[in-house]
């Protein structure tokens, strides 16, 4: 029964820059997880954004993101990171992150879902 929770979201002009945390917590072996993280904007698809695995930190990225978005684990606080620079007004969206059995950017591979925490890039 692993819980998720999303912070760091909110207003940033554009070529500014934020960091999001996912905290996990509940009765659960962390190191079982890997973490996606995925963002929704308005009346558009969820899609992928990037993930890490569980056991080495491999990472992965979405072909439009990478340069720009880097995910990091912190496994001794159970939290994962999305560091976003040169944000775009394209970026806002509400963003989510996930729990998995693999390092996906894919929705239906992620059982575990946070409540999603708004950004808005705007001027």
């Amino acid at each position: 029964q692993l819980q998720l929770v999303e912070s760091g979201g909110g207003l940033v002009q554009p070529g500014g820059s934020l960091r999001l945390s996912c905290a996990a917590s509940g009765g659960f072996i962390w190191d079982y997880y890997a973490i996606g993280w995925f963002r929704q904007a308005p009346g558009k698809e969820r899609e992928g954004v990037s993930c890490i695995d569980s056991s080495v930190g491999s990472t992965n990225y979405a072909d439009s993101l990478k340069g720009r978005f880097t995910i990091s684990r912190d496994n001794a606080k159970n939290t994962v990171y999305l560091q976003m620079n040169s944000l775009k007004p394209e970026d806002t969206a509400v963003y989510f992150c996930a729990a998995g059995p693999l390092c996906s950017l894919e929705v239906g591979d992620f059982g575990q879902w946070g409540q999603g925490t708004h950004v808005t890039v705007s001027s």
